[in-house]
């Protein structure tokens, strides 16, 4: 199964901040494979491929996440109530990258291609997930409400932001268990779709 590794962080301040919907910074890593064989490759996948935290094994990919929500708030007489709420979504996707071997057959060739698209894929979904969620975080921050004051408003954001963060990472451990569990019959799927392509001429074989 693909997992990825999440890392949440949310801090609260008073500055005033423009609106916005949640934002999405966004980077790349690769770490190298070797192998001419479907073995050697899911051994150099187990053996270089990143941690994932509260996990002792190495994955085929993973995908780090960190969100950050900065809110500004607007204070009255005996209210306070916020203003704006903005979620930056800072993710860094990490990917094999495999050295293609001359000597690799074709076959291995066709299922890696096949396999390092569903990788990317999956991981890529994650950050479907987790963007769906930080505009989620948002809009819950500003349906808060006014509160007492600005120390009470700044407990209930924290509260606010701890259970949509929740609901995030329970989402995102659904996904894993369901993509693991049709994992075989996906690729199965998706090896055939791309030799329909290949014999059609529409990709290199």
């Amino acid at each position: 199964m693909m997992k990825r590794a999440l890392l949440t962080a949310a801090t609260f301040t008073c500055m005033a901040m423009p609106a916005g919907a949640a934002s999405v910074s966004k980077t790349y890593s690769y770490f190298p494979i070797g192998g001419t064989t479907l073995e050697q490759i899911e051994a150099e996948l187990s053996r270089r491929g990143p941690h994932v935290s509260r996990s002792n094994s190495r994955h085929p990919g993973a995908t780090q996440m960190q969100f950050t929500t900065k809110i500004a708030y607007a204070q009255g007489k005996g209210f306070c109530e916020v203003a704006d709420a903005k979620t930056t979504l800072t993710a860094k996707v990490i990917l094999p990258r495999w050295s293609r071997p001359a000597k690799a057959d074709k076959d291995v060739r066709l299922v890696w291609d096949t396999l390092a698209a569903d990788i990317k894929r999956h991981e890529e979904s994650h950050l479907v997930i987790a963007k769906n969620y930080a505009r989620e975080l948002e809009q819950a921050l500003m349906a808060m409400g006014r509160q007492k004051n600005c120390e009470v408003a700044a407990e209930t954001a924290k509260a606010v932001t701890e259970k949509v963060l929740t609901r995030h990472k329970e989402a995102q451990a659904e996904f894993d268990r369901i993509e693991g569990k049709n994992f075989e019959s996906r690729l199965t799927r998706l090896l055939k779709y791309r030799l329909q392509r290949i014999q059609a001429g529409r990709i290199p074989g």
